[in-house]
């Protein structure tokens, strides 16, 4: 038995869960993958060029995706106020109040119940088989800026209290350290 095809074709079976035929909840599989991450994406992320590149389509597409969202009232677009081109886009309330329907829901519960060091594991070598699928593609995944070779941080201390300042060195902004767990299209892993 050949447990990495096993692994491949398990992996197949749950991704039906995410890719499927037709509409669930009334969005199609696409439609839930680009409400998901642009309810996780940081504010470089949230772009109708970032969406296509996650997604893995046009930009065409991504406009038809974009715009059935903001149809059904759970995404906005913005202007960007320092450059009149760029638009961001923001999941609304309602979109948050509908991600309680997504389908991938199953999926995280199934997880969720798994102890905390399974978790890790099953987490980290999922990052481990991108990684080296992304290194033989000579292409980059989606991922949190706290694993990103373009995060900076710098520790200020005053007396006993050390306070984490963070800032990204491919945009040149500041970013809070909330933003540190959120997703990035502009993502690149340390190399090893």
């Amino acid at each position: 038995m050949n447990l990495a095809r096993e692994s491949i074709e398990l992996l197949e079976q749950a991704a039906r869960i995410l890719w499927f035929e037709g509409t669930k909840h009334g969005l199609r599989d696409r439609e839930w993958m680009a409400l998901r991450f642009l309810s996780r994406a940081n504010r470089f992320s949230r772009t109708p060029s970032a969406l296509a590149s996650y997604v893995g389509t046009t930009r065409g597409t991504a406009s038809f995706i974009i715009g059935e969202l903001e149809r059904l009232g759970y995404l906005e677009r913005k202007r960007s106020a320092t450059d009149k081109r760029s638009v961001t886009l923001s999941v609304t309330q309602q979109g948050k109040k509908f991600l309680v329907r997504d389908p991938v829901n199953v999926l995280v519960e199934a997880i969720a119940v798994l102890g905390d060091e399974v978790k890790i594991r099953f987490r980290d070598t999922f990052r481990h088989v991108l990684d080296h699928s992304d290194a033989a593609e000579q292409r980059h995944h989606t991922d949190v800026c706290k694993r990103c070779i373009f995060l900076r941080e710098d520790r200020a201390g005053t007396d006993s209290k050390t306070a984490a300042e963070f800032s990204c060195r491919l945009f040149r902004a500041p970013i809070a350290e909330a933003e540190v767990d959120l997703l990035c299209t502009s993502f690149e892993h340390h190399r090893q």
